[in-house]
């Protein structure tokens, strides 16, 4: 009895000790080593990708797309992001809120689908169609009418900027090649020159943009 008894609490020890120093290491230690490393090599990814403005306040993160309204409407003299209401409209997800995430999931012939792609070109070409420039439907990408798979998608492309230039140089009273060059200078290329497509990422366009107001 006695030897069973003592067998027990060596087990419970045994097993108790294990407990305390897979706790230490996997729980303490670990987290601790990864975390420097990753302060080390990659602290800005590490801290969220977070963008700062001019005076060096954190506006966002550059992995997270955000809606520029005015209103409840889109404030027309920032560059917009992809729809994330309107095509966008994925009824969990209307705002960019970081609650739930995902696409709309419309086939290619559904009917809602085909008016919401077609509304969402009729606002971009009227809305980028300013004094000395318009829009053709057909130079409109597909990223400006329709959302992306999560919805939180923080780049357009290229050719999507390019449209908005001239809108957004008007309304803001700058010089078309000024936002002309600050578009060129925001746009990414193709990871490792082959993969994915040249992108622009809006925060840190719109972040640029207001700094170049700012200047006069």
């Amino acid at each position: 009895m006695n030897n069973s008894v003592g067998n027990t609490g060596r087990v419970l020890w045994a097993g108790l000790r294990a407990l305390l120093v897979l706790t230490v290491v996997c729980g303490v230690l670990y987290p601790l080593a990864v975390t420097g490393a990753a302060q080390l090599a990659f602290p800005g990814k590490a801290n969220g990708s977070e963008v700062e403005d001019a005076s060096g306040r954190v506006v966002g993160s550059a992995l997270i797309g955000q809606t520029y309204l005015s209103g409840g409407e889109p404030d027309l003299k920032w560059f917009q992001p992809r729809p994330s209401r309107g095509l966008g409209t994925n009824s969990v997800n209307g705002q960019y809120k970081l609650v739930l995430s995902g696409a709309t999931n419309r086939s290619g012939d559904n009917q809602d689908l085909i008016t919401w792609v077609t509304e969402a070109k009729a606002a971009v070409v009227r809305d980028n169609s300013v004094n000395g420039w318009t829009v053709k439907p057909s130079d409109v990408p597909a990223d400006a009418v329709t959302s992306s798979g999560s919805g939180l998608d923080p780049h357009i492309s290229p050719e999507y900027a390019r449209i908005q230039v001239h809108r957004v140089a008007a309304l803001n009273k700058l010089d078309v090649a000024a936002v002309e060059k600050l578009v060129a200078d925001h746009t990414e290329g193709r990871v490792l020159g082959f993969m994915g497509e040249p992108r622009v990422n809006v925060l840190r366009l719109n972040t640029a943009l207001k700094a170049l107001v700012a200047q006069g």
